[in-house]
C-alpha cells in the first residue's frame, strides 16, 4: 500500500465499545469493526479513527490508560488489530488512532512506581508539597469541575490531574517521557496507521510557575469549554493550559509521526479557540485541529459565521456536530439532511461520528445506568456523554439490534420504525452515500471560500474548487425566511430524506 495522506479527509469516528460485539460480551470488538468495515467504505469515506483500544481500567471510557502499547483484551489482540488495519487498506481506508499523551490512569506501572518512591518516575507526573495549612498547591481545577489535585498519604503530595483523579497528568516535558511517547507512536506506525487523533492537544502543558489562575471576566466565562455552572469556567486558564511554548510543542509530535501521517488534534479551550487550532495547525505542526465551537453552536449560521469572522483556514479546522464526547446532534427529522449537506459541503477535514449518518438522535439514560464521570458528577445537567456512546443499531429487526448477541453494556432503546427508514432505500444511510461521493467527485473538500453570508438563521455559502468551478450552497435552519437561490435545479437538496421539520431546508447548486 503506498502511504500517502489525505489532505481533507472525510473521517469516521468509531467508538470501539459500542460498534459491533462479535463475542456476546455485550461490548465491541476489533473483529466487530473488521466486519463492519465494508460498510464504512461503502460510505465514501477516507479514514476510520478508532476511541482508545488501550489497556484500561474504563473510569473514563478508555481515555484512563494503564499501556499505550497494549490493546486491551476486551477488544482483541494484536493479530485482531493488523487484520483489521490491512482489510482497511485493502478497502482503501486509512487508519488513524486516538494518542492521549496528556494523562495515564492511575493504575499504570510508571505511576505506581512514583507513589512507592521512585523520584525518577515521580518526574514522569506533576508532584507538590501542600501549602503549610494541607491544602492544595495552588486554585487550579481539573476540566471536569472538580479540584485539579489530589493528595496520596503515601509520598504526603499531591498530584496533578486535568480530567478525573484517575488520570494524572504526565509531564509532557521530561525527555524520558518523550522517549516513551515517540517508541509508542513509532510502534503504532510500524503496525500500519496512517495518522493520530491526538486528545485534548491544549492541555499538554502547564506554566511551570504553577501560579493561581486569575478570575474569568463575563466574556471569558461564557467561552471557557464546558457548562458555565462548572467552576472550571470560573477562571481565565492562565498558567493551567497553553503557556508560550503550549502549541509549539506539536512540532514535536510531528518529527516522531513523519510527514507522511495525518495528525489532528483536539481543542478543548473556549478561548481563542479558532486561533489556537491555526496556531497548532502552522506548517510543521498538526494538519488540523478542531475546537468545540460547530458542535457547541449545533451547526448555526450564527456559530459559522463567528468561526469564518475569526480567520478561520477551514482546510485545517475539521468539520464536525457529534462525537463520542458530545451529544448526538441528530432530532429525527429534516434538520440532520440539512445539517448534514452542509458538513459535506463546507471545505476542510470532515468527521463523521458512527451511527450520525443514521440519522441516530440522543437517547435517554436513567441516571443507575450511566456509568461516565462527567454526566454523573452534573447529573442530570451533564453533557451526556454517555448517551452518544449508546452501540449501534445495526439491524432494526433484531434482538439487540444486530450490536450483540448478548447485553449490550448500555442499553439499546432505538426506534425501529425510524431506523427502517434510516437505513432503507433513499433513507438518511444512502443520502450520506450521495453526499460524500458529491464531496469527493466535484473537490468541495479542497476548495476555497469565495463568499459566504450567515443571516437570518441561513447559511450561505459560495465556493471555488481548485479546477475554477463555483458552487454554491444555500442551507435554511428552520427560520421559515425564504433564501434567494438560484432558479437552476439543485445539484442536491435535503427534501425527502428524513420527515419534515418546519423551516428546515438545504441545497447546492453548480454555478
Amino acid at each position: 500500500m503506498t502511504k500517502t495522506k489525505a489532505r481533507a479527509p472525510a473521517i469516521y469516528q468509531i467508538y470501539p465499545r459500542s460498534f459491533q460485539d462479535t463475542t456476546g460480551s455485550g461490548i465491541g470488538d476489533l473483529p466487530g469493526i473488521t466486519s463492519r468495515l465494508d460498510y464504512i467504505a461503502g460510505l465514501g469515506v477516507d479514514a476510520i479513527w478508532l476511541s482508545p483500544i488501550y489497556v484500561s481500567p474504563m473510569m473514563d471510557g478508555g481515555y484512563d490508560i494503564i499501556d499505550h502499547t497494549a490493546i486491551d483484551d476486551r477488544y482483541g489482540t494484536m493479530e485482531d488489530f493488523d487484520a483489521m488495519v490491512a482489510r482497511a487498506h485493502d478497502l482503501g481506508l486509512k487508519v488513524y488512532m486516538d494518542q492521549v499523551l496528556n494523562h495515564t490512569s492511575d493504575e499504570c506501572p510508571w505511576f505506581l512506581e512514583a507513589i512507592a518512591g521512585d523520584e525518577e518516575k515521580a518526574d514522569y507526573y506533576l508532584w507538590r508539597d501542600p501549602k503549610p495549612d494541607g491544602t492544595e498547591p495552588n486554585n487550579w481545577f481539573a476540566q471536569f469541575g472538580t479540584r485539579a489535585w489530589t493528595y496520596n498519604h503515601k509520598r504526603r503530595q499531591y498530584y496533578y490531574h486535568q480530567f478525573t483523579k484517575h488520570q494524572p497528568a504526565l509531564n509532557l516535558r521530561n525527555p524520558t517521557v518523550q522517549d516513551h511517547i515517540r517508541t509508542q507512536i513509532e510502534g503504532w506506525l510500524d503496525h500500519g496507521v496512517d495518522g493520530f487523533r491526538f486528545d485534548v492537544v491544549t492541555a499538554f502543558l502547564w506554566d511551570e510557575s504553577l501560579k493561581d489562575n486569575p478570575v474569568a471576566s463575563q466574556e471569558v466565562h461564557e467561552k471557557v469549554a464546558g457548562e458555565t455552572f462548572n467552576p472550571y469556567t470560573f477562571q481565565d486558564h492562565t498558567y493551567d493550559m497553553l503557556p508560550g511554548d503550549g502549541a509549539s510543542y506539536a512540532a514535536n509530535l510531528r518529527k516522531w509521526a513523519g510527514e507522511r501521517a495525518y495528525l489532528f488534534g483536539e481543542n478543548t479551550s473556549g478561548n481563542n479557540s479558532i486561533e489556537l487550532c491555526m496556531d497548532f495547525s502552522q506548517e510543521g505542526r498538526l494538519d488540523s485541529t478542531y475546537s468545540t465551537d460547530m458542535p457547541e453552536g449545533r451547526g448555526s449560521p450564527a456559530t459559522f459565521g463567528d468561526i469564518l469572522s475569526r480567520g478561520a483556514d477551514f482546510q485545517k479546522l475539521p468539520g464536525w456536530l457529534s462525537s463520542h464526547d458530545q451529544p448526538r446532534h441528530g432530532r429525527g427529522d429534516a434538520s440532520d439532511a440539512v445539517l448534514a449537506l452542509q458538513m459535506a459541503f463546507l471545505p476542510g477535514p470532515w468527521i463523521i461520528y458512527q451511527g450520525e449518518e443514521m440519522g441516530l438522535t440522543q437517547p435517554d439514560l436513567a441516571h443507575h445506568e450511566v456509568t461516565d464521570p462527567l454526566d454523573l458528577l452534573w447529573w442530570p445537567d451533564g453533557p451526556g456523554r454517555e448517551g452518544a456512546r449508546v452501540p449501534i443499531p445495526w439491524d432494526a429487526d433484531g434482538e439487540w439490534y444486530g450490536f450483540t448477541d448478548g447485553c449490550p453494556w448500555l442499553p439499546m432503546r432505538w426506534d425501529r420504525d425510524v431506523l427502517r427508514r434510516a437505513q432503507g432505500k433513499g433513507g438518511m444511510v444512502d443520502f450520506y452515500r450521495r453526499i460524500i461521493g458529491l464531496r469527493r467527485d466535484h473537490g468541495w473538500a479542497t476548495a476555497k471560500i469565495e463568499d459566504s453570508s450567515t443571516q437570518n438563521d441561513i447559511f450561505d455559502l459560495t465556493v471555488v474548487t481548485e479546477d475554477g468551478t463555483r458552487y454554491r450552497g444555500v442551507f435554511c435552519h428552520g427560520s421559515g425566511v425564504s433564501a434567494d437561490t438560484p432558479e437552476a435545479p439543485a445539484l442536491i437538496c435535503s427534501d425527502g430524506v428524513a420527515p419534515s421539520a418546519e423551516g428546515w431546508w438545504g441545497g447546492v447548486w453548480k454555478l
